[in-house]
């Protein structure tokens, strides 16, 4: 039961961290979409803005028509209007007002005349002149919107650095059941004026461009496809300032209507995203219960692990009961077997020295057809070639000057002989050196001969003794230990220095063969179809010897064989059989 209860603990706080998860996953991607969405809304404000900087005169047909252009309504479906407030000052503002009372175009749902509002004398003006769409927003024509302290400020700050502003405080008359619109605004500068400083900018400033949007439109807009319906999402400006002052945080949404108001409604599931808009905080809260995010099988969940948990417990008692009570009986098992094992042992033994007489008798068989071919090659081959190549010689001598072009390819087919005759002779050292039917000594200076003209390594031969009487077949062996080894030494070590060492004393013939190359690593003796050492090693335990290969890494390599030379091997599979008929001949 404990270990159940323990399963169903896990299981359910493993299912509710899931499920927060996928909750704050979910405000992930709705945090990307409203960033999204601000982001294409202050896109369409720095292309006005572009708009009316490159035109010659800024009129209100032609931003009429920009904004037509826009299609707000399929494409900026919370964009209420974008908007045009001139700078005004008070010296400009007789000429202006004088202007405005006579610029409306006559029409109801039009530009109207207008005078600067509200009324009062003040150092600086930013007027709305242009709105767009006008007939839902004609009433704002001639508002001075940087009449309020923080407004001014932040226009002059945009103004000083013709960065994007905006203050962060709902626009006034916009309330909605779930939220506020904003305002979002960016300088306008005289075409063609120097813009380094700022009062370079303060002198070319013309006005500013903004827009109005509403939160809840934007924010619904953006949760649109998320299946956030059951979640509650309320969006906070954290009222940190551009000038760095700091005032109330303001609620600018709440998808459950409970505007201004801080309710707790014991929600389980709740995280705070920040985003970012032109350089203002605003920190979007989503909360939601639980249990919607909860199937109906998470639920059955905890209980089927605690279920299993108690089951999988008893399960394991009774294993270990049965494992107990079959204890003795493997036991008695484990007798029997053994004996057959020791059987197999002896006949796996049996079956090794076999397959080790075998292994002898194919490198004897090999080495005489080795001998046998190349002596052929000699005999045959190479008495042919050097009959051709003196026959070809005379034919060269007697055309050397009667048929210059004759003895020309008499010539080049007397160089391609000596070089026929030079493989042969590769070929036949290749099968069987001549050299070693002279000794090991000489056969062992010769193949240490080669390896120097081959490889270009300094190899040196140290021997206490000129002439080692051996039998034929030990010195074969010996040889191609010595042969296998400097080939690895050429084609691995990356050595500099060879020493091979070569002394018989007391019945034993030992040669060491070192190098102070990089050594082998951990697995190359056990390298998957890889047998030169252990072909090696083979060699010289069938001969009754040692072999020892030590190496470490970037420490050289040291191959050591001792033999005796006095071995007498085990009588091959030939003869053997040889033995055995002639004991049933003399029975008969």
């Amino acid at each position: 039961m404990l270990v159940g209860t323990c399963l169903q603990v896990l299981v359910r706080h493993t299912i509710e961290h899931d499920a927060y998860g996928r909750f704050t996953q979910r405000a992930f991607n709705a945090r990307y979409s409203i960033n999204a969405r601000l982001g294409s809304y202050s896109d369409v404000l720095r292309g006005t803005a572009s708009f009316l900087a490159a035109s010659e005169r800024i009129d209100r047909a032609g931003f009429h028509r920009y904004v037509s252009s826009l299609m707000l309504q399929k494409q900026f479906p919370a964009l209420d209007n974008i908007n045009y407030a001139q700078a005004i000052s008070a010296a400009q503002r007789p000429a202006f007002e004088r202007w405005s009372r006579g610029s409306g175009d006559g029409q109801s749902e039009g530009y109207p005349g207008f005078i600067i509002r509200p009324p009062g004398q003040r150092e600086s003006y930013t007027v709305l002149t242009m709105i767009e769409p006008t007939a839902s927003f004609r009433d704002r024509i001639g508002l001075d919107i940087g009449v309020r302290a923080s407004a001014a400020a932040a226009l002059d700050l945009a103004r000083d650095t013709g960065q994007m502003m905006t203050t962060g405080m709902p626009i006034e008359n916009t309330r909605h059941a779930q939220g506020w619109a904003l305002a979002l605004r960016m300088p306008i500068y005289r075409k063609d004026m120097p813009l380094d400083d700022v009062a370079q900018r303060r002198a070319a400033y013309l006005g500013s461009v903004g827009i109005g949007f509403s939160v809840p439109r934007l924010v619904q807009g953006a949760m649109e496809g998320n299946q956030l319906q059951e979640v509650h999402l309320r969006l906070f400006d954290d009222g940190r300032n551009s000038d760095g002052s700091q005032s109330a945080p303001t609620l600018l949404f709440d998808n459950l209507g409970t505007l201004n108001a801080d309710r707790r409604d014991g929600r389980n599931f709740s995280v705070t995203l920040p985003l970012d808009f032109n350089g203002r905080t605003w920190n979007a809260e989503f909360s939601a219960s639980s249990a919607i995010w909860l199937s109906r099988f998470d639920a059955f969940l905890p209980w089927l692990a605690m279920a299993c948990g108690f089951i999988g417990a008893l399960l394991i008692y009774l294993l270990f009961h049965t494992l107990a009570s079959s204890r003795r009986r493997a036991i008695e098992m484990a007798r029997s077997m053994t004996q057959e094992l020791r059987d197999s042992q002896d006949r796996l033994q049996q079956s090794h020295h076999t397959l080790r007489q075998l292994g002898a008798h194919t490198d004897q068989i090999k080495e005489q057809e080795r001998k046998r071919i190349a002596r052929e090659i000699h005999d045959d081959l190479g008495q042919n070639l050097l009959a051709l190549r003196i026959e070809t010689d005379m034919l060269a001598t007697r055309t050397r000057l009667r048929h210059p072009r004759l003895h020309a390819r008499a010539c080049h087919t007397l160089a391609q002989i000596d070089s026929t005759i030079k493989s042969v002779r590769h070929i036949i050292n290749d099968l069987r050196p001549t050299v070693l039917d002279l000794g090991l000594t000489p056969a062992v200076e010769w193949q240490i001969a080669q390896f120097r003209q081959r490889s270009g390594i300094v190899c040196e031969l140290i021997e206490q003794q000129s002439d080692i009487q051996i039998d034929d077949h030990c010195a074969t062996a010996i040889f191609r230990i010595l042969q296998e080894s400097l080939s690895n030494i050429m084609q691995h070590a990356r050595a500099s220095l060879v020493r091979v060492e070569l002394r018989h004393s007391n019945g034993m013939l030992n040669m060491t063969i070192s190098d102070n190359g990089i050594g082998m690593g951990e697995g190359s003796r056990n390298k998957v179809g890889s047998f030169g050492l252990v072909g090696m090693e083979e060699r010289i335990h069938l001969l009754g010897g040692q072999c020892t290969i030590t190496a470490g890494h970037h420490a050289g390599t040291t191959v050591s064989i001792s033999v005796p030379v006095d071995y007498v091997a085990p009588p091959s599979l030939e003869a053997i059989h040889a033995s055995t008929r002639m004991t049933a001949d003399a029975s008969a």
